[in-house]
């Protein structure tokens, strides 16, 4: 569960508290756009001053009534599968889930320049090796060797 206090100011950057495997911390900066949303979220939400509380809450609960506890699982994953309606991408992928928005953010992180060290820290990947796994430049068919080739006359 992130908690508001996972948001921190780091040299004048935002970034993310992350637990990883083995208890292992990591401090993520967010990006510009998820900055801007974390705080207009913050704002309509009006519990930015508790930071010992879940970042992310419900609107509403019909059950116990209360908000001050962490959105549900199911609740986060009808959110993105509401997304994957309105931008069109809904039934394109056979399995959407945590590892495959990882996946594709490691991949789009490498097609924009993104070197890949920084994206095996990003990851917290103990051997490049398994970064590497992302890394799909070399698979684009315009990059293969043999469109490269030419033939005389």
């Amino acid at each position: 569960m992130t908690r508001f206090g996972d948001v921190q100011s780091r040299q004048g950057v935002w970034h993310l508290r992350i637990e990883g495997k083995r208890e292992k911390i990591r401090y993520i900066p967010l990006a510009i756009a998820a900055q801007r949303l974390i705080t207009a979220y913050l704002a309509a939400a009006k519990h930015g001053d508790e930071t010992d509380g879940p970042l992310f809450r419900p609107v509403k609960n019909n059950t116990t009534k209360t908000l001050a506890k962490a959105l549900h699982q199911s609740s986060v994953w009808d959110m993105i599968r509401l997304s994957t309606v309105q931008i069109g991408i809904a039934g394109t992928t056979p399995r959407l889930g945590v590892h495959a928005m990882r996946a594709t953010a490691a991949t789009n992180a490498l097609e924009h320049g993104a070197d890949i060290a920084k994206v095996q820290e990003w990851l917290g990947h103990a051997d490049i090796s398994t970064t590497r796994l992302y890394d799909k430049r070399g698979s684009r068919p315009e990059d293969s060797p043999t469109l490269k080739v030419r033939y005389e006359r």
